[in-house]
């Protein structure tokens, strides 16, 4: 497909005739892919895509503005202007995301429903592939939470970096839709409110089990062993499931008793 190529025909019969808008905006993404054009160049004038696509200008600045909306593009005025490929960064991608759950109602066990089934895949696709190195930043993060927080800050630091811990491991994924949906879960957890909630508590979080666990992953993830690499994440997210799961059931337990606990009665004033 060259810059000057038409649009696609329109949809055939048996198939919903697309929005013009969304046609153009899949044919531009089609340009960008099939000519390699990276952050920085420009796409063509809006006069060009105006002909290219036999459109009218409206339909062309609405197919740019979603293009732009979506983090592809960013269309500039002035001298020089015009629309040029900006790069999606992962951190404005999940936000998209976010916001597209934000109204969901996502609870604790969605997440971990999900992550049951795909941490132990990434852990077994990113074996082949981690180095040394990134072992020993797996050990050094477990060396954050392996002791118990001198302070409510730590205690926060700590529970982020028992999700980084995981993200590390992404990294050497070799998969990057796998790699980025489990990111994406472990940003949910540092998100969702209910989760914070819990995070933020003062009780003592029993670490031992989850260490072990992790520990173990490391020492396969050396081995080069995919299988008990997958093996061990399955069993240390079942058990993070059921504690996060029950520190959500101890705190509603708390709050419940609060709420129906009778207000303390005022003194009555003397004159």
């Amino acid at each position: 497909m060259s810059l000057h190529d038409p649009i696609d025909p329109p949809a055939g019969a048996g198939r919903p005739r697309r929005k013009r808008t969304d046609e153009i905006v899949d044919a531009i993404k089609r340009m960008i892919v099939e000519h390699g054009l990276g952050p920085g160049d420009r796409l063509p004038q809006e006069r060009e895509l105006i002909a290219q696509f036999a459109a009218s200008k409206g339909t062309v600045r609405e197919a740019l503005k979603a293009l732009e909306v979506q983090g592809l593009i960013s269309v500039r005025t002035g001298p020089g202007g015009g629309a040029f490929i900006e790069r999606m960064s992962e951190g404005r991608a999940m936000s998209l995301l976010s916001n597209f759950l934000f109204a969901k109602n996502l609870s604790i066990a969605n997440i971990y429903e999900m992550r049951k089934v795909l941490e132990p895949q990434l852990a077994a696709s990113a074996t082949p592939h981690i180095d040394e190195a990134g072992l020993k930043r797996l050990e050094a993060i477990i060396r954050i939470y392996d002791h118990e927080p001198a302070d409510a800050t730590e205690r926060w630091n700590q529970r982020m970096a028992e999700l980084d811990f995981h993200g590390v491991v992404a990294e050497y994924s070799d998969n990057p839709i796998l790699a980025f949906t489990c990111r994406f879960l472990q940003r949910l957890l540092k998100e969702l409110t209910i989760a914070q909630d819990i995070y933020v508590q003062p009780e003592p979080v029993s670490r031992a089990s989850g260490i072990r666990h992790q520990r173990d992953l490391i020492a396969a993830m050396r081995k080069r062993d995919p299988a008990a690499a997958a093996a061990i994440l399955a069993a240390h997210m079942s058990e993070a499931e059921k504690h996060m799961l029950g520190l959500q059931a101890r705190l509603a337990d708390r709050f419940l008793s609060e709420e129906a606990a009778p207000a303390p009665a005022r003194k009555r004033r003397t004159a």
